[in-house]
């Protein structure tokens, strides 16, 4: 009788013994928690001291650890979603950045496109320049006959005399004006070369005081004489002295005098050289 309880309480305690494997197996997470929580040390024997009690300690646990199990679950889900709309606005906020950024390099782009452009233009210009140069450097200047060369222009150094005026129309038959003096070597090849007082293309017949080039631009160096430009002193005798010529065998650089342009003198025409081919 004695072995016959016993078998069968073994029996009883093995199929405990199943049922808590299988719900170990099915719920190791909760039953884990659940000893770990109430101090069982995996004692599997005083958890299941008794039928009943140990299915309704069974089922007891089963339920808190399906409850902890969906506590974890919601907080977890809870923190998924805070860090998911942090996420966001951290993606919105960099998404936000790198279209700017990227707006930014695409004008960025666009100005150094409109740049390479504009220096390509300025690039083929200068060539075309540079060829122009070249090909003109590679004819020959010269002046036509009578006329003279100096620093690559022709002068032309009448032997008649008539006034201002018609000394100017005779440089503008030949395609010349009357001469524009720009440098001190130029003034000074001129002094050097007139034997008799020249006129010059520099005159203040548009207003007084004020003196122009022929071409119109104002004057900014000049070469008078001692007490010139003195438009006559005012003196009946002479006139308005409102044209230029320079005087012959004199200091270059105080050679200039104003007089009366109906006076009668030679003048010096002033052109740019005519250019050949070299064969």
């Amino acid at each position: 009788m004695h072995m016959l309880t016993t078998t069968s309480l073994s029996t009883q305690h093995l199929q405990q013994i199943r049922q808590v494997r299988m719900l170990t197996h099915t719920h190791g997470l909760c039953i884990l928690m659940l000893c770990i929580i109430r101090g069982y040390d995996h004692d599997m024997s005083s958890l299941c001291s008794g039928p009943r009690s140990s299915e309704r300690r069974l089922h007891g646990a089963v339920v808190l650890c399906l409850g902890l199990l969906s506590v974890v679950l919601l907080v977890g889900l809870i923190i998924l979603g805070v860090t998911y709309q942090d996420l966001a606005a951290e993606y919105s906020t960099i998404k936000a950045n790198l279209t700017e950024r990227l707006q930014a390099s695409n004008d960025k782009l666009s100005f150094v496109s409109e740049e390479r452009d504009l220096l390509k233009a300025n690039l083929t210009s200068v060539s075309k320049e540079l060829d122009r140069l070249q090909s003109l450097s590679k004819q020959k200047r010269t002046c036509p006959a009578e006329w003279k060369m100096f620093s690559c222009t022709c002068y032309l150094f009448s032997t008649k005399t008539d006034y201002w005026e018609n000394g100017r129309q005779d440089c503008r038959d030949r395609g010349a004006e009357l001469v524009t003096i720009d440098t001190v070597e130029e003034q000074e090849f001129i002094s050097k070369t007139i034997k008799a007082d020249n006129w010059i293309g520099l005159n203040d017949r548009e207003e007084e005081g004020t003196w122009k080039w022929i071409d119109g631009t104002p004057l900014t160096v000049g070469y008078w004489r001692e007490d010139q430009p003195d438009n006559g002193l005012g003196d009946p005798r002479w006139g308005e002295e409102d044209c230029v010529h320079i005087k012959s065998g004199v200091n270059a650089k105080l050679s200039w005098n104003d007089l009366r342009c109906d006076t009668s003198l030679q003048w010096i025409c002033a052109k740019m050289p005519q250019y050949l081919h070299e064969f």
